[in-house]
């Protein structure tokens, strides 16, 4: 049974001392769903299991009972070719998911070639009440249309969650912090006109001063827009 063999594979790479780091950083996630599997090794082990035609046992398999496997599952999903396919599988998945290194980890390589039609989906995430859901469909805005694809709207978009969650919070500042990064024309009015909650503006502004790719002139005139 697949999901019996990726289990005692995560098993047999385990690694206590980096379970033990591992846990630290991850504050939401108990310490008995870790592992402790460097992800290197369990994105090989995706490779591997992805190609088995009973894979689709394992990803119906949820939740899972192990932080690794539910990486396992969304390195899976990213060699995952077909969009519509993958975007079920993701909203099978995406309840499930309890922490940001998982979230985060998700990077389906089909999205590139699918832009248009990703959009509505984003925007049905961000509008989920689950944190994780949020910050991954902030995430994927930040990651596929903050160039050549993007449009002023999708700061508005961003802008308008609203979230007691320090995870979608911090999301929230990155995107923005991103944003004034490679579109800081169209991004500064976001700040101008307090348009984010203090916490998330203020976290934006330190973010993207820390940036190198922001001026030394543009850290000057953000400074002066900390509430």
């Amino acid at each position: 049974m697949i999901t019996k063999e990726i289990e005692e594979c995560l098993l047999k790479s385990q690694d206590i001392e980096y379970r033990n780091f591992s846990s630290k950083l991850m504050p939401t996630v108990d310490m008995g769903r870790v592992i402790g599997v460097r992800v290197p090794v369990v994105r090989q082990l995706a490779k591997e299991f992805a190609k088995r035609i009973d894979v689709s046992d394992f990803l119906n398999a949820l939740p899972h009972p192990y932080f690794e496997e539910d990486n396992l599952h969304g390195f899976i999903l990213e060699k995952e070719k077909n969009f519509a396919e993958l975007i079920e599988r993701l909203d099978q998945f995406l309840p499930y998911v309890d922490n940001w290194a998982t979230c985060d980890s998700i990077s389906p390589n089909v999205f590139k070639k699918h832009l248009p039609e990703l959009l509505p989906h984003i925007r049905r995430w961000m509008a989920s009440d689950h944190t994780y859901t949020i910050r991954f469909g902030i995430e994927m805005l930040m990651k596929y249309y903050l160039e050549d694809s993007f449009e002023t709207k999708h700061l508005d978009w961003v802008a308008s969650v609203k979230s007691s969650e320090y995870y979608v919070n911090m999301m929230i500042a990155w995107y923005f912090a991103t944003a004034l990064a490679k579109q800081y024309e169209a991004t500064l009015p976001i700040l101008e006109e307090n348009r984010l909650e203090v916490w998330t503006h203020n976290k934006t502004i330190q973010k993207a001063r820390e940036s190198f790719r922001i001026t030394p002139k543009q850290k000057n005139e953000l400074a002066l827009l900390k509430r």
